[in-house]
């Protein structure tokens, strides 16, 4: 049967790109919008197979029997349950099956994903099913973003959802296992794997559970981190038993006994901001022994604006038991003393460190995706910007080419109440500077040592150059871990 709709699907040129072509960029926003009105009307009357599989899968919409003959092997796929009849004569999907693709080192990747149908299309809210199998959202295409795509010996997709993880590590890790605990989503996830020629070990089970005593290169997680009352009715996509965060705490602090030296572990999460501890103090606590720990906060929510967020995503908006949810939500946090939710991205490695870094962060500023480079360099930075005092001033550094000046200051001012230096690419962060800093940094382009060019500054400035040094060299050091220079140069 899969060989069958790999043939079908292919034959018709269900692709992302073709997909987008037949309806138009307004029809692609509208299916953003969860309205298929704008795609349909792209479709007009069409009944070619391309249009049939649009409006079969993306749209799920019921289609006369014949044109769903015409473009799939209907009989075995119904027989499957992936499509079944109607009592009208027309056929409606029961999954999801849409076109994906990426950009890799290799060029675009195509293939397909399955998982249950969009919820709520057209703004017809129902409640949903505790099974459900979520599709590609905006939260795994960010991880995918984010996610380090280096070659690796093997990975990990842990709660692979409908696999989408699973899609992007097959393109740069030679062994995949992925585990989840929802039977569907077993099952989705197989049949996405086996469309895409894709060996992928799937397995069932909560957390590490069904890998212990493996270990790996690479560990990625888009987990079930939404915080609601345990004891309520729960969706296994986004929610767990577990209390508050600590699904995420155990991911984390237990990654680093499933990965091999160097490995890391990339998590997407939510973690609660409560009022005896600070958030930072709390997540660094989470670091296993000798590991490194990056966290980055992208948004804070108060509990009202998550608990709303969360109950309309289940498809509760205009339900009768809106109400008693969001109190049984609001108690829960009032006993844990959840006072805001982080909502971010965390990075652990096992990098064996004596003194292993922690960084833990709030950056809610715009960012270049993909981040996955960067997050790769951190790790090689933390190690250079460790080196000896000599070895960073007789290094050559060189200034990333994305890298721009900014000065702010009142008009018609002599001189710039500030000066930043800004990146353009990545985290796009912003360094200030003074006039010393600037001065060397601005004189980094691979070609001088760093001890020549700060020396050459003392001069300049009238300063005596083992102050400027002492001055300087911190900064610089920063300015590396936070990725300000290009790949590794003579002193790394």
């Amino acid at each position: 049967m899969i060989d069958e709709l790999r043939s079908a699907l292919t034959q018709e040129g269900f692709t992302a790109d073709a997909v987008l072509d037949r309806i138009g960029q307004t029809g692609q926003d509208g299916l953003r919008r969860n309205c298929t009105v704008p795609a349909r009307d792209a479709l007009g009357d069409d009944q070619s197979p391309l249009a049939t599989l649009i409006e079969l899968f993306p749209l799920n919409l019921p289609v006369p029997a014949a044109q769903v003959e015409a473009a799939l092997p209907a009989a075995a796929l119904t027989n499957e349950g992936l499509l079944e009849p109607t009592a009208d004569g027309r056929i409606r999907a029961r999954v999801d099956l849409r076109p994906y693709s990426f950009e890799t080192r290799q060029g675009q990747w195509d293939g397909w994903v399955v998982s249950d149908p969009t919820p709520g299309l057209d703004y017809q809210t129902h409640p949903i099913k505790s099974d459900y199998v979520l599709g590609v959202s905006p939260a795994s295409t960010t991880l995918a973003q984010l996610t380090v795509d280096s070659h690796v010996g093997s990975a990990l997709d842990l709660g692979t959802g409908c696999g989408v993880q699973s899609l992007h590590l097959s393109t740069h890790a030679d062994r995949i296992t992925a585990t989840d605990v929802n039977p569907r989503v077993l099952k989705l996830a197989q049949i996405t794997a086996d469309l895409n020629e894709i060996d992928i070990d799937l397995r069932d089970g909560s957390l590490f559970e069904p890998v212990r005593g493996e270990k790996f290169d690479l560990i990625v997680s888009n987990p079930p981190y939404v915080m609601s009352p345990p004891d309520s009715e729960r969706l296994t996509y986004r929610e767990t038993g577990f209390s508050a965060d600590d699904l995420i705490h155990q991911i984390v602090s237990g990654s680093s006994g499933h990965l091999n030296e160097g490995g890391i572990c990339q998590v997407l999460a939510n973690w609660a901001i409560t009022g005896d501890q600070p958030w930072e103090e709390r997540l660094a606590g989470w670091a296993p022994a000798g590991a490194d720990l990056w966290v980055i906060e992208r948004e804070r929510l108060d509990p009202y604006a998550y608990i709303e967020m969360w109950l309309t995503d289940a498809g509760l908006a205009g339900d009768p038991s809106w109400g008693v949810r969001y109190r049984e939500w609001l108690d829960y946090f009032a006993r844990l003393d959840i006072q805001g939710i982080g909502m971010g991205w965390i990075t652990v490695t096992n990098a064996g460190r004596q003194r292993p870094q922690i960084t833990i962060e709030s950056w809610p500023h715009e960012v270049h995706q993909p981040v996955g480079p960067v997050i790769a360099a951190h790790q090689r930075n933390i190690g250079a910007a460790r080196a000896a005092d000599q070895t960073l001033l007789e290094g050559t550094f060189k200034l990333r080419d994305d890298i721009v000046q900014e000065t702010l200051g009142a008009p018609g001012a002599g001189d710039p109440q500030y000066v930043v230096l800004r990146q353009h690419a990545g985290l796009k962060r912003a360094q200030q500077v003074d006039t010393a800093l600037g001065g060397v940094l601005g004189a980094c382009d691979g070609s001088l040592p760093l001890g020549v060019i700060i020396a050459a500054v003392a001069k300049l400035l009238g300063e005596d150059p083992a102050e400027l040094r002492a001055s300087v060299l911190p900064k610089i050091r920063q300015a590396i871990v936070d990725d300000y220079f290009d790949s590794p140069l003579a002193a790394w």
